[in-house]
């Protein structure tokens, strides 16, 4: 659902159930402190939490934290399913789907899940269509509000986009990637503006809010120094106050997002970008500069997955 407002912030909360992210010094936080943290986004106006089955105890500590605060939305994603068999029964995949679904209601304090993703995008079509199916059924029957697809590639958008029953999608998305306009998803997202969208991974793991090379994955082709060192004259060029000021502005000034999912682990981080959320963000003018000074860095690079050990 396209809008004249920027992307909204949304708060990421793997980090609040795993140790998580390539630039990450501090570890999953305390029960507590990821408490005090969530607390404190929803009462400073975050209205959305994205979460997943996978990450750890995140669903239980957004569940607890929200219990006590102003209504908000959570997005959370099926279990990845890893435990079925490779030929599993109509009723064994049912029964796993619908296991994911009461825990994450269980562990989210919610009666009725305001938006479920699939955290794998074969699962559209896995097992003869039996955990897609489902999920409609619960739809209609009232147990999930809206369901989407987490997006890994260009290819899984392109799949999940032809889809009328699609309602979210999420993908990773900033300032070095290519992918999707080569491959033609931000024109087939803006034909579907029934269809929100959210960025995750804006700053790539934190390397692109960093200044230090050394935490960049070792891939052939990629010159993090030079890189960074670019990214801090575009900031400079922009008068934006940091490499982080000027990826979350790119990306909230993107007119096909919807919201921009940004992980935190201290309430440090979270001040920080609260204040950057509410900066003005990036022209169209602006963002079509960048991308003509940003060099095509290889597609390794783009997928955390595909990283060195």
């Amino acid at each position: 659902m396209r809008s004249q407002r920027p992307a909204e912030l949304v708060l990421g909360s793997v980090q609040l159930g795993l140790d998580y992210g390539a630039a990450n010094r501090t570890g999953k936080p305390s029960h507590e402190a990821a408490l005090r943290l969530v607390r404190r986004a929803a009462e400073s106006g975050v209205k959305t939490f994205d979460t997943a089955r996978a990450y750890g105890d995140s669903e239980e500590r957004l569940g607890e934290a929200l219990a006590v605060t102003k209504p908000v939305r959570t997005i959370t994603k099926l279990s990845p399913l890893t435990d079925l068999s490779e030929r599993p029964s109509w009723h064994a995949v049912t029964a796993a789907v619908d296991a994911s679904i009461e825990q994450s209601r269980f562990a989210l304090q919610r009666e009725k899940l305001d938006c479920v993703l699939l955290h794998r995008a074969q699962h559209m079509t896995a097992f003869d269509g039996a955990v897609w199916a489902r999920l409609l059924e619960l739809r209609r029957q009232g147990t999930i509000a809206s369901l989407g697809v987490s997006i890994q590639s260009p290819s899984e958008a392109l799949m999940a986009l032809a889809s009328q029953d699609v309602d979210h999608i999420q993908l990773a998305f900033n300032l070095l990637d290519w992918r999707w306009r080569e491959a033609g998803v931000i024109a087939a997202i803006r034909k579907r503006g029934d269809v929100t969208v959210h960025a995750r991974s804006i700053f790539l793991q934190g390397l692109l809010a960093t200044d230090d090379p050394k935490t960049w994955p070792r891939i052939s082709g990629v010159d993090a120094a030079k890189l960074l060192a670019l990214i801090a004259d575009i900031a400079k060029e922009f008068n934006r106050e940091s490499a982080a000021d000027l990826c979350l502005a790119y990306a909230r000034g993107q007119d096909w997002i919807d919201g921009t999912v940004v992980g935190m682990e201290t309430e440090a981080q979270l001040d920080a970008n609260l204040r950057l959320s509410i900066k003005p963000p990036l022209s169209a003018e602006d963002c079509a500069w960048i991308e003509k000074m940003i060099p095509r860095v290889p597609e390794r690079l783009l997928d955390p997955a595909q990283w060195p050990k």
